[in-house]
């Protein structure tokens, strides 16, 4: 009995090998060679933040694409500009007014958005707000809407959309994170606490598909994790070195956005220089790149 076990270890164990050196093979040769966009032509298409700066930027560019847009916003009036913007371009778009921190407001849009619209297809999590300054001068009441805006929007979004995903095997959602999501900075703590969150959400979310016995493999995941955006959040922005770390316009964001999101990438920095190098650094001891980190010398001034 010991011996067939021994047996049956060592040829999983060899398995897991082999399946090791050709994803990393395969990994290597999709870096060179990218999958091709996927078409969006028909999906629906719902969009949180969709009034103004990043979400009004991918309404605009997934609508060109064919998609049908559910713009989602809690100010009507850059909701409904938006969506008058697709339809001057021939595109389709519809206005939802909701407040995204309210689980009970999202399921009663949900079921809206099915009888009116149709099943979402592509759920794009984007609406954020960014409070900047020192932990101790935030108050409970920023860092409880910081979370609930940032991170708890999310898990209703998700519990109101993914079920009908799930039923057809169909599906992608995308976060937006950022790469206060990937490394602390300072005047940021909430927020990157609740940047933080997603890109663990979604790790776990992408595990429960992945486990279920059921084939959820129809069903992508995509975190968006870019540096500095000029959407209006970022007040007090400092970079040392301009031509290596340059704020973004929205409109640059999302031609990034929107190609991850084509091509199925699990996740994105942008720029996507960021991704590497963060990868590269995580290896050495804790305070390399924390000296890295104080020559690059950027990130936000209190507000």
């Amino acid at each position: 009995m010991k011996i067939y076990q021994g047996v049956v270890l060592t040829l999983e164990v060899i398995v897991l090998i082999v399946k090791m050196y050709a994803t990393w093979f395969y990994s290597i040769y999709k870096f060179f060679v990218p999958p091709e966009p996927k078409s969006v032509k028909g999906e629906i298409i719902l969009i949180t933040g969709a009034g103004h700066g990043m979400g009004r930027e991918m309404a605009l560019s997934f609508a060109k694409l064919g998609g049908t847009i559910v713009c989602v916003d809690i100010n009507s009036t850059g909701n409904q500009e938006t969506v008058e913007m697709i339809k001057d371009s021939k595109g389709k778009a519809h206005s939802y007014l909701c407040d995204v921190t309210s689980r009970t407001s999202i399921n009663e849009m949900a079921e809206k958005i099915r009888k009116e619209v149709g099943e979402v297809t592509i759920l794009i999590n984007n609406a954020g707000i960014m409070p900047c300054k020192p932990l101790l001068q935030t108050g409970e009441k920023e860092i409880r809407t910081a979370f609930e805006v940032n991170c708890l929007a999310h898990l209703w979004t998700l519990q109101a959309f993914l079920p009908g995903m799930m039923e057809r095997n169909h599906g992608h959602i995308v976060a937006m994170s950022s790469m206060a999501g990937v490394i602390g900075l300072r005047n940021l703590v909430p927020y990157c606490g609740t940047k933080f969150a997603v890109r663990g959400m979604m790790e776990a979310v992408h595990e429960e598909l992945r486990e279920d016995p059921r084939d959820f493999s129809g069903i992508k995941l995509t975190c968006i994790c870019p540096y500095i955006v000029d959407t209006g959040l970022c007040k007090n922005p400092k970079i040392k070195f301009p031509s290596l770390m340059k704020i973004l316009s929205p409109q640059e964001a999302v031609e990034h956005i929107v190609d991850a999101v084509r091509r199925e990438y699990h996740e994105i920095t942008i720029p996507s220089s960021l991704y590497y190098i963060n990868q590269m650094f995580r290896v050495f001891p804790r305070s390399v790149p924390l000296h890295i980190k104080d020559f690059l010398d950027s990130g936000l001034e209190a507000q």
